[in-house]
């Protein structure tokens, strides 16, 4: 394959696309890779070794923490502090922001957050997962300790962000907002390969995803689009083909490729919706933006939300740009009485 590209190699040839780019972010890169390595030869020994199910414990949104969750964040917060190139890291996992105090750190330009094990407990039955991560440069001064700011910046401010999904295939996917691209892990050679360059979402899909278990549970507009979708209008392209995994990474994946609308609204068990703004939809809506697509909480922009703590919750609408605003439509018609 004469003309293929590693992932550090495509890396490296886009710093042109950064007047100011230094070589740093291409290393902090180099950390992630290392860790989806570490994180994707445990995920292949499931059902080999003790790695799988619940540790008995709870992180701090009062979820069951598995074997997994704790081993990937470990990994990836190891690679991320070794190289010197984050001063510290917000991850799902953690009560806090954790703050790298070595002196190679704390010169360091960014923070990362994520998600570094998305759909762990479908671990045990052999379902794809990922890991989710976000880049921002540093607010706070550089060389003094950083602060909770640095972490709760809007999604506009991301300098990078992708995911890593362990599937069929281990693919990891990433912006930098000059579009994004995917590359295939090719384990003969431990190299990412660059398999998907440029990826676009389609404007319309026929794919939606959401948990319709919880349908009575939904907003009315949700509600109403959920019907809209299983109405039977062949010319426009209905009904549409429900598709949900339960792992954000791998809906999200297919959806992005396929084009479709991923859903969770709030509910009444969570009102203010279940997934985090910081480590998986500001990263997704970049990722979706970057291809064509929209994502939104109903109402605004998810980019242009201001974080106000780490672990926020918002209600969650990604994908192809006609769905979602035809979702936002349905929402405005039909508000919550």
């Amino acid at each position: 394959m004469p003309n293929m590209r590693t992932l550090g190699e495509f890396v490296v040839e886009k710093q042109q696309d950064f007047p100011h780019a230094t070589g740093e972010l291409s290393s902090l890169f180099a950390s992630i890779r290392l860790a989806a390595k570490v994180v994707n030869r445990e995920i292949n020994k499931a059902g080999l070794a003790d790695i799988t199910g619940a540790v008995g414990s709870e992180n701090v949104q009062g979820e069951a923490q598995q074997k997994l969750d704790l081993y990937a964040n470990d990994k990836f917060k190891a690679a991320l502090e070794a190289r010197g190139q984050v001063c510290g890291i917000a991850s799902e996992e953690e009560d806090e922001a954790v703050y790298f105090d070595r002196d190679s750190n704390a010169n360091a330009k960014y923070v990362v957050l994520m998600d570094p094990l998305d759909g762990s407990s479908n671990i045990d039955v052999n379902v794809s997962v990922g890991t989710i991560f976000s880049i921002y440069r540093r607010i706070s001064p550089v060389g003094t300790p950083p602060t909770e700011e640095d972490f709760l910046q809007p999604g506009t401010e991301q300098v990078a962000a992708g995911y890593v999904i362990y599937g069929s295939s281990t693919m990891l996917v990433y912006t930098t907002g000059n579009g994004v691209h995917g590359f295939t892990y090719d384990p003969s050679i431990g190299v990412f390969c660059l398999s998907h360059e440029s990826m676009m979402i389609p404007k319309d899909g026929n794919i939606y995803s959401v948990n319709e278990g919880n349908y009575i549970k939904f907003p009315v507009g949700v509600k109403k689009y959920i019907k809209y979708c299983q109405e039977n209008e062949p010319e426009d392209g209905r009904p549409y083909t429900s598709r949900y995994i339960g792992s954000l990474v791998a809906d999200f994946h297919r959806n992005l490729l396929k084009g479709g609308l991923y859903l969770y609204p709030s509910t009444a068990s969570y009102p203010n919706g279940k997934l985090r703004l910081l480590y998986e939809c500001n990263p997704m809506a970049f990722l979706i933006e970057q291809a064509g697509g929209l994502a939104s909480d109903g109402n605004t922009r998810i980019m242009e939300l201001k974080p106000t703590e780490l672990h926020q919750r918002v209600p969650f609408f990604v994908g192809s740009s006609n769905m979602v605003e035809k979702l936002e439509q349905f929402l405005k018609d039909f508000p919550e009485q």
